[in-house]
C-alpha cells in the first residue's frame, strides 16, 4: 500500500523538535508497502498537494503530539489546526486517514470525533503496521489491539511488546532543516515510565514498566544518526535516569561505540551514585535537564515525586561539579499551593547556582492521571468537564496570576529566570544562535 506519514507539529519555541516518533511508525512497516514522511517544518501545503496527487496516498497516518503546549501563561490549542488539516485532506484524497501519538492516545476517543478521521492508534505508533496489514489483507483493522474506529470504546492496550525497530533518518530536506537550526536529532533509550506523578499521563501512554533498549542498541542508532549528520542528540525518555543502571551502561556504551557528539537529556533530581554524572560527562553528556517541579516537602510530597530538596540540591551540585550545564524544570500551582510554598521554593533556588529555572505556572489536568481524581474529589472538574481544550488546576489559596507575579518580583532583572520557555524572546535568542551555526539547546548562555 502507498503510505503518507505526516507530522504537522510546526512550533519551534524554543527549537523545533524531529518527529521521532514516525520513524518508529515506518520501520514498523512491512517492506511491500511504499512510504513518504511528511514534515510541515519543510513541506509547505502546497508541495503537499502537488504530493497527494502524484503518489496517491492509500492511507495517511497524521502525528498528535501535543493537544496543547500544556503552558497557562502561553497557552495554545493545536488541535484546532489538526482537525482543519483533516478536513483539507478529506477534499484533497480518498485515502483512509489514521491519528495516533503521545497526544492522541491520552484521550483517543475525543481526539478522533473531534477531528473527524476514520481510525485512531491507541498506545505507541507501531501499532499502524496492524492497521495497514488489515486493510492490505481486506480485514476489519478495529479488530487488530490499539487500533480504533470512529464512534467506539475502547481499553487502552497494553504497553507494545515487539521489537522497537527505528528507520534512521535519510539526508534529506527534513533532517537537514533540524541540521541547519541547531544541529539536533533524538534518541530513545527506553520506553515506560517507573515514576507515579501524580499530573503525568506518560505512563498512562506508554505504561509503568520500563521497557529497556539494549545499551548497545541505543549505542549503534547514536552513532548513525551521527553518520547521518547530527551534531547533538537529545535523548527523549521521560527520565533518563529513571533506572539508574541501565543510564550507565547506555553512557559506557556510547563510549565503546565512538559517539563522539554531545548530548543531553531530561533527569530526576534523584539521590545518585557519587560518579553518576563523571560517567555521563565523558559519555559525552552536556545539558542537565532536571524535572525538579517544586523545592518544596509538602509539595513534591503532593506530586508524588521520588525525590525531596535535599536529593535535588545535591544532584545539582554533583552535575556541576561534572562541569554540566544545568536546568531545573519547576511546575507550580498544584494542590496545596500557597504562597509559602511557592517562597519555599523560590528561596532554596536561590542555592542553586549557574543554572536556567524554566517555571511553568498551572498544571494541564488529563484523564487518567492522579491529579485528574483528585480534581473529581475536589470539585474542580465533574465527569462531565470537557478536558480537551486546555484545563488547568486552581489552588485553594493562591491564584496562577499571584505565583506568576511572585516570581516576577524575585527574578528581577534575572535572564536565567524564565516562565515557561521563555516566550518570544528567549526563542529569538535560540533561533539566532543556531543559524549562526551553534548547535544544541543553548539555554546555557542564560545561567548565573
Amino acid at each position: 500500500m502507498r503510505i503518507l506519514l505526516l507530522s504537522p507539529n510546526t512550533l519551534i519555541a524554543p527549537y523545533p523538535v524531529y518527529p521521532l516518533g514516525l520513524d518508529y511508525v515506518a520501520a514498523a512497516l512491512a517492506a511491500e508497502h511504499q512510504v513518504e514522511i511528511v514534515d510541515f517544518h519543510v513541506v509547505d501545503r502546497a508541495a503537499l498537494a502537488a504530493l497527494l496527487q502524484s503518489f496517491v496516498p492509500e492511507v495517511i497516518g497524521i502525528a498528535c503530539r501535543n493537544i496543547d503546549n500544556t503552558d497557562a501563561t502561553d497557552s495554545l490549542f493545536l488541535l484546532k489546526e489538526y482537525r482543519e488539516l483533516v478536513s483539507w485532506l478529506r477534499d484533497c484524497s480518498s485515502a483512509v486517514i489514521v491519528c495516533g501519538g503521545s497526544g492522541f492516545t491520552i484521550m483517543p476517543e475525543r481526539i478522533l470525533s473531534f477531528l473527524g478521521a476514520d481510525f485512531g492508534i491507541v498506545g505507541e505508533g507501531e501499532r499502524f503496521a496492524l492497521l495497514v496489514d488489515a486493510l492490505a489483507e481486506g480485514r476489519n483493522p478495529a479488530a487488530a489491539a490499539g487500533v480504533l474506529c470512529a464512534g467506539a470504546h475502547m481499553e487502552p492496550p497494553l504497553p507494545w511488546q515487539g521489537r522497537m525497530v527505528r528507520r534512521l533518518p535519510s539526508t534529506g530536506r527534513q533532517s537537514n532543516f533540524y541540521l541547519r537550526n541547531g544541529g539536533m536529532l533524538n534518541l530513545q533509550s527506553k520506553r515506560g515510565c517507573s515514576f507515579s506523578c501524580l499530573y503525568c499521563p506518560y505512563p498512562r501512554i506508554e505504561g509503568h514498566v520500563h521497557r529497556l533498549v539494549d545499551p548497545d542498541e541505543v549505542a549503534r542508532v547514536a552513532v548513525g544518526l551521527q553518520e547521518a549528520g547530527a551534531r547533538y542528540l537529545f535523548i527523549t525518555d521521560s527520565a533518563f535516569n529513571s533506572d539508574v543502571e541501565h543510564s550507565l551502561a547506555v553512557a559506557k556504551a556510547f563510549q565503546r561505540h565512538g559517539l563522539s557528539i554531545p548530548w543531553g537529556a531530561f533527569f530526576a533530581p534523584i539521590a545518585l551514585p557519587s560518579q553518576y554524572f563523571e560517567v555521563m560527562a565523558a559519555a559525552g553528556c552536556r545539558h542537565v535537564e532536571f524535572g525538579t517541579e517544586s523545592l518544596s516537602a509538602s509539595m513534591l510530597r503532593a506530586y508524588r515525586k521520588p525525590f525531596r530538596p535535599p536529593e535535588v540540591l545535591e544532584a545539582h551540585r554533583q552535575a556541576r561539579s561534572a562541569r554540566l550545564h544545568v536546568a531545573h524544570y519547576f511546575l507550580l500551582g498544584g494542590p496545596g499551593e500557597n504562597a509559602a510554598t511557592v517562597e519555599e521554593s523560590l528561596d532554596l533556588i536561590e542555592q542553586l547556582k549557574k543554572t536556567v529555572f524554566f517555571f511553568f505556572i498551572g498544571i494541564r489536568i488529563y484523564p487518567g492521571t492522579g491529579l485528574y481524581e483528585q480534581a473529581l474529589a475536589e470539585g474542580v472538574i465533574d465527569r462531565e468537564t470537557d478536558l480537551l481544550h486546555p484545563f488547568f488546576y486552581s489552588p485553594k489559596h493562591i491564584t496562577l496570576d499571584a505565583i506568576e507575579a511572585q516570581i516576577s518580583q524575585r527574578a528581577g532583572q534575572r535572564r536565567n529566570w524564565l516562565v515557561g520557555s521563555g516566550g518570544e524572546t528567549a526563542s529569538t535568542v535560540i533561533q539566532t544562535l543556531h543559524q549562526r551555526g551553534m548547535i544544541g539547546p543553548l539555554w546555557e548562555y542564560l545561567a548565573e
